[in-house]
């Protein structure tokens, strides 16, 4: 079993400056981050409500055609020590990987799917080279 702390959920979007002032102006949520994504040709927009731990990250992907309603949820995140051993380690378990583990920023994901197809991220620090 792979040492995993729950730390957001990834709802995708078909506006994001839309969603954006929605959650914040509708909801009182900040606005805690933004920024493009080159992995996924999107962008993405972090919030927090005043006084929550959560945070809920909005994703909007330039690729992604058409949206279902029930497709929302993008991704849940989970804080990994080392993901490139949880990657091997859940690999040996028979889960399937969608996304091998890649830098960005100054962390290090990849995307492994649940049974039923929910993304889940596996965030963690970019290894020292050394």
């Amino acid at each position: 079993m792979v040492n995993a702390k729950f730390i957001y959920t990834g709802i995708g979007v078909r506006d994001l400056d839309r969603s954006i002032r929605f959650y914040t102006e509708r909801l009182g949520m900040k606005l805690t981050h933004r920024s493009r994504i080159a992995e996924t040709n999107g962008e993405i927009a972090e919030l927090k409500s005043p006084g929550g731990n959560q945070v809920l990250e909005l994703n909007w992907y330039a690729d992604r055609k058409e949206y279902v309603n029930g497709d929302e949820v993008d991704h849940l995140a989970f804080a990994v020590e080392n993901v490139d051993q949880a990657v091997t380690e859940l690999k040996s378990q028979g889960v399937k990987v969608v996304m091998e583990p890649f830098n960005e920023g100054s962390g290090r994901l990849a995307f492994i799917e649940d049974p039923d197809g929910v993304w889940i991220e596996l965030a963690g620090p970019q290894e020292k080279s050394g």
